[in-house]
């Protein structure tokens, strides 16, 4: 498992707020300013779908991400399973006015585990900014 974690000083319900919808996810969801999502769709309950699509701005590589969700607390946990049958899940604990995210999640076989991570990590770090600066 891969594990990735990040701190933001906002409410449990703004960052709730702002890691599903996917208006926000748009905004949100890349690793670095040479990728974005350009598409999202978010159907956030249990065997609810999620699609995702990153294209790299010179639109010359891209990729959907999208799966089935498994488990769905509000304000606590998300689980869910990609298409290739991977698992993932994403905890938040809420304190004072901060939450602590952890996604945790299986890695792929293509890439370099170590890539997955800072990839994923860059992810969570450009959803704090985000949702510090919204």
């Amino acid at each position: 498992m891969i594990s990735v974690q990040t701190i933001i000083n906002a409410s449990i319900d703004e960052v709730w707020k702002l890691w599903t919808s996917p208006d926000h996810i748009l905004k949100w969801n890349a690793p670095d300013g040479n990728w974005h999502t350009s598409y999202a769709e978010n159907d956030l309950k249990v065997d609810g779908k999620f699609k995702f699509t990153m294209i790299s701005k010179e639109q010359n590589s891209g990729f959907d991400f999208e799966g089935i969700y498994t488990k769905v607390q509000k304000n606590k946990v998300i689980e869910y399973k990609l298409e290739d049958n991977r698992t993932a899940s994403v905890y938040f604990e809420a304190y004072d006015n901060t939450v602590e995210i952890t996604e945790m999640f299986e890695p792929q076989k293509q890439d370099s585990e170590s890539m997955q991570k800072a990839w994923c990590q860059a992810v969570i770090d450009n959803f704090k900014h985000y949702v510090e600066h919204f």
